[in-house]
């Protein structure tokens, strides 16, 4: 009784301040054309409130390249120079319309230390990012641009950053427990001095206060997602079908005096894009050549919209298109999902899912941002669980948010009583956040006004990553040992 109180009181503050949630989560093949380029297929958006060194920051993060098998070889999974990847901020008014205030620009170049060797990514074990060693070595350009009017530089180039190698076991040491390629990848860690040095050697101080991050990292979704999609077959315990793999990871901290202050909402999503033509060439040694305005092919800001709620004619059109074009074009599958029939038909095998005029769907994914409230100072952030005790979870953290009781005190609206918000998704999203329970819960409930009828908590019987999180920058995790790791 006690936790159906707190999700009913949670889920009215989630209509009050317009959060509400309820996507399933992110099995990264969203739609039909981006499947077939990994390298520019988005994984995950993250975006949440940290402080750092006495600086406020957005914490932004854009995952991509699903499913990177770590025992590969070569282990070749990179950046592609030919995409540009975008973290997109809306501020005040573009909020509500999707449109993009401010976008953050990652360009990469890839080279190599020696061509004359089948080594293509290792010479020797890599000591310190860059090295001889390191013969396949990526950098990238940060650059800012600014849409607003009356913005007097538009464009900004903030920096560049060099990408640490990916985690191959032997030629890779020092990411591993005991600093050894035998063994399995080095957990979270609570402090910035016990990241490995690949990591903390490859964060990057910007100009105008920014820090960006680059490479390879764990894999920091979790969910039984072949349970979701085969049939929606569910079962207790469930398997986390994200473990053992590695994704690649951008990730920048925004100063919040760069957005204008804290006392805002702002919202945040992710595009990949690409040239608008590619040319064959005869010589093999010239490669391919892009030319052309750049077109998007990717985009995502909350989990799973694309894949869980739009149908199969319109997810290659919802990769195409900016949020500003999701109430035109998608309003419908949020206000009917589908996903609510499925799971009345298959789940619970009786009408508990409201399945039409859904407007409380609609409030979180028309437009598709995730919503971040700045005011509230910093969130909790995720460990290792609590039962880790060098690296737990901030005290108060609850991977079910505020589902889970975790919750912040906003200046800027009046939540649910006292600027009540969420610690984490919807408001946001956070390493670490359950998306999977919160998002079924909220479907299967009636969060609408007038109407509100909570139901559950529903979810996939997952409830934490294979690994634990680090709680400093770049907060995802250590990738995992290509020689040394574990599928479920």
């Amino acid at each position: 009784m006690k936790t159906k109180q707190v999700i009913r009181t949670c889920a009215a503050s989630l209509l009050a301040v317009g959060l509400t949630g309820s996507a399933l989560a992110s099995s990264h093949m969203d739609a039909p054309l981006i499947t077939l380029d990994p390298s520019a297929n988005t994984c995950d958006v993250y975006a949440f409130r940290t402080d750092n060194n006495n600086v406020q920051y957005l914490t932004t993060a854009l995952t991509v390249y699903p499913f990177e098998e770590p025992g590969i070889g070569p282990n070749i999974y990179n950046f592609d120079p030919n995409v540009l990847y975008e973290i997109h901020v809306c501020l005040s008014n573009d909020v509500t319309k999707g449109n993009a205030s401010i976008s953050y620009q990652f360009q990469f170049k890839t080279g190599h230390k020696d061509t004359n060797t089948i080594l293509q990514s290792y010479l020797g074990v890599v000591q310190t990012v860059g090295d001889a060693s390191q013969n396949l070595t990526q950098t990238y350009t940060v650059t800012k641009v600014d849409h607003r009017p009356r913005v007097h530089k538009r464009t900004t180039v903030l920096g560049t950053g060099v990408v640490p190698p990916n985690n191959q076991g032997i030629a890779t040491p020092l990411y591993n427990q005991g600093d050894n390629g035998e063994n399995l990848a080095k957990e979270g860690v609570a402090t910035a001095g016990e990241l490995d040095s690949y990591t903390s050697n490859s964060i990057v101080n910007l100009a105008d206060g920014y820090v960006t991050f680059c490479g390879q990292r764990d894999d920091g979704f979790f969910g039984d997602i072949n349970a979701i999609f085969d049939l929606l077959q569910l079962r207790n315990p469930g398997k986390d079908v994200q473990a053992g793999f590695n994704v690649h990871a951008i990730v920048l901290n925004i100063p919040l005096a760069e957005l204008g202050g804290d006392q805002q909402i702002v919202g945040v999503y992710c595009t990949t894009s690409r040239r608008q033509v590619t040319v064959l060439r005869d010589s093999a040694k010239k490669g391919p050549v892009s030319n052309g305005e750049y077109v998007q092919v990717g985009r995502q800001g909350n989990p799973l919209f694309c894949e869980a709620l739009v149908a199969v004619a319109d997810k290659d059109v919802y990769n195409r298109t900016s949020p500003s074009d999701d109430a035109k074009l998608f309003s419908k599958y949020a206000l009917q999902p589908e996903l609510a029939h499925l799971l009345n038909a298959i789940v619970f095998q009786s009408s508990v899912a409201p399945e039409s005029n859904r407007t409380d769907i609609a409030g979180i994914f028309i437009p598709d941002l995730l919503k971040v409230d700045l005011s509230t100072g910093p969130c909790r952030l995720a460990g290792g669980g609590t039962n880790d005790l060098a690296n737990p979870d901030d005290a108060g953290f609850s991977n079910l948010g505020i589902f889970g009781g975790d919750t912040l005190t906003s200046t800027v609206q009046a939540g649910f009583g006292n600027g009540t918000v969420p610690g984490g998704w919807p408001n946001g999203r956070r390493f670490g956040d359950d998306v999977i329970t919160i998002a079924v819960s909220a479907l299967a409930s009636d969060l609408r006004p007038g109407t509100l009828t909570i139901r559950g908590p529903y979810g996939d019987n997952i409830g934490t990553n294979d690994m634990a999180y680090n709680k400093v920058f770049p907060y995802a995790t250590t990738p995992q040992n290509g020689r040394n790791h574990v599928h479920p």
